[in-house]
């Protein structure tokens, strides 16, 4: 418990708008660094869907002093990485490094980030391996699910959108449009500068002030989306003999005071081995190999949702099981001892993601970017231990509203394949 209790936060926050947050962790020798943006797919138009996603590619693909090899080489030859991601709201450029190199880290992130070429010749090439990952994605139905689930559960906004686009779109992006869309949200006010580790502050600040040189910009707000009401299903058949199913309603935002029980309450129902839907769907009755719940949380709303891989012929009983399961958060109180066991659970999985510098710089960057807040790894456990069964009785009979039910299939289930659901179990 020592490293929780002796991490020490600081943040800072330049003249141009751009934040710079760090937690500096004793006893480990590495640091984590992440340049984050605050924008995502949400943020784009129909015709720009995939835009962000498409740039995280090219900025490693070559700026005025260094060619995508010596991009890669940059970090790896001193035993550490270069990466990044592109998720719904936010683009992270990440490097974990040897505290000895953190000069080089920020060197490197400075340079893709401001000096990329986006050269027509490396687009037309980047386009031909996004469009492969696009296909990727589509062509694995336990992927392609969610991709389909979301875009039936937010019924045409920009959050049901696909992060990677469509093909046609990535085929039609130019120079000019990735400069363009580049202007308007790399700039100071919508940059996020994080660092995890055995990290000087102090030492980061001065770097990024030399090094970082992006015009302040405007800090431009995501449109809120509108919650979906009603039953939506959606089957769609792949030729496969499996099927692929999502049930999902209405989730909780980040910064909710429910996020924390609605978390614990995933860590009953779906989020392991030892899950109560793993244990009675696949364990005991042994109809399917694959069962989860996944919690989404963003910055005005949130998902919540359940997954399962199964044959059609179990398809009703399956969920049957699953509503009955949902009624019982909504009804019945854990004993004391049962959710004492459920919280041992969640804390200690909670620490352990935390045991890396970068899960630490992930976390970082979320809260300052979702929140403006920090809360620490010890402030999240004791919030953890306050969680009472009220607080999963009340967060339960939020999110399964039976009036607010999303339903996605991809595989050989018709929607007869449901009729036989007695939906009133929940």
């Amino acid at each position: 418990m020592s490293s929780i209790s002796t991490t020490t936060y600081n943040k800072t926050v330049l003249n141009n708008g751009l934040r710079i947050v760090t937690e500096k962790i004793p006893g480990v020798r590495s640091i984590s660094i992440g340049i984050w943006i605050n924008v995502g797919s949400r943020d784009e138009t129909k015709m720009e869907n995939g835009i962000s996603h498409f740039i995280e590619h090219m900025l490693f693909k070559g700026t005025r002093e260094r060619s995508a090899k010596e991009i890669a080489f940059s970090l790896e030859s001193l035993g550490g990485g270069l990466n990044a991601f592109t998720s719904k709201e936010e683009t992270c450029y990440h490097a974990l490094v040897l505290d000895e190199h953190l000069d080089q880290a920020v060197d490197v992130l400075s340079d893709i980030l401001i000096n990329s070429t986006l050269s027509p010749t490396n687009i037309g090439r980047e386009k031909s391996v996004v469009v492969e990952e696009i296909r990727e994605i589509d062509e694995t139905p336990a992927d392609h699910i969610h991709e389909l689930f979301s875009q039936n559960f937010w019924r045409g906004q920009p959050l049901g959108w696909p992060i990677m686009g469509a093909a046609e779109n990535v085929r039609s992006f130019n120079r000019n449009t990735l400069k363009c869309f580049m202007k308007k949200n790399y700039c100071a006010r919508r940059t996020v500068v994080t660092g995890a580790g055995n990290i000087s502050h102090r030492k980061l600040v001065n770097l990024i002030k030399v090094k970082f040189h992006i015009p302040p910009g405007t800090e431009r707000p995501a449109a809120n989306m509108q919650i979906p009401v009603g039953f939506s299903s959606e089957f769609h058949r792949n030729g496969s003999k499996q099927t692929h199913l999502c049930i999902g309603f209405p989730g909780v935002r980040y910064g909710s005071r429910l996020r924390i029980p609605l978390l614990v309450l995933h860590n009953y129902l779906g989020g392991g081995m030892s899950s109560v839907l793993f244990q009675k769907i696949r364990e005991e009755k042994g109809m399917a190999y694959t069962v989860f719940t996944f919690p989404d949380f963003y910055r005005d709303c949130g998902v919540f949702g359940a997954y399962l891989a199964i044959d059609k012929k179990h398809l009703h009983e399956a969920v049957e099981i699953m509503l009955k399961e949902f009624r019982k958060l909504k009804e019945d109180k854990f004993s004391r001892s049962k959710l004492d066991k459920i919280k041992e659970q969640f804390r200690g999985s909670l620490i352990l993601g935390m045991e890396s510098t970068s899960g630490r710089m992930n976390r970082l960057g979320r809260q300052e970017i979702l929140t403006g807040t920090y809360l620490s790894l010890q402030d999240s456990i004791k919030l953890v231990n306050s969680v009472t069964s009220n607080d999963i009785i009340e967060v339960a009979r939020r999110i399964f509203d039976p009036s607010s039910i999303t339903i996605t299939s991809l595989g050989s289930a018709r929607k007869g394949d449901l009729n036989k659901v007695n939906w009133s179990l929940l």
